[in-house]
């Protein structure tokens, strides 16, 4: 049973910055795929950033060049740095993981507005 605890969200104007973290209750080390989704309002849940056995890491095209995801394995945790956030980045944040089978946070709410 993996648990997955994000922090980080809030309220931002557009063109500001917000850094989501993702804190894992295992070695990050043996989790094969870990990654950020977000919901918005009355759609869908979507990909935000994902990486797959420590290899390369894929970001949606709406978010690419602008959110960076990255790892502290010492502290067991996932980074999702998001700069010049836009008013459709406003959405809940969810970290997921992959262990055998899916596992999700709670999530953290993200709000992009003046």
């Amino acid at each position: 049973q993996v648990q997955l605890v994000e922090s980080g969200g809030g309220l931002v104007q557009p063109g500001g910055s917000l850094r989501l973290s993702c804190a894992a209750s295992e070695n990050i080390f043996s989790i094969n795929v870990m990654g950020w989704y977000r919901q918005a309002p009355g759609k869908q849940r979507e990909l935000v950033a994902i990486i797959i056995s420590g290899e390369r890491i894929n970001y949606a095209g709406s978010v690419k060049g602008r959110f960076t995801m990255s790892r502290d394995n010492a502290k067991n945790t996932v980074l999702l740095q998001m700069n010049s956030l836009k008013p459709e980045d406003t959405a809940v944040y969810y970290c997921y993981a992959r262990v055998s089978k899916d596992y999700w946070g709670q999530g953290t709410q993200v709000t992009v507005s003046s």
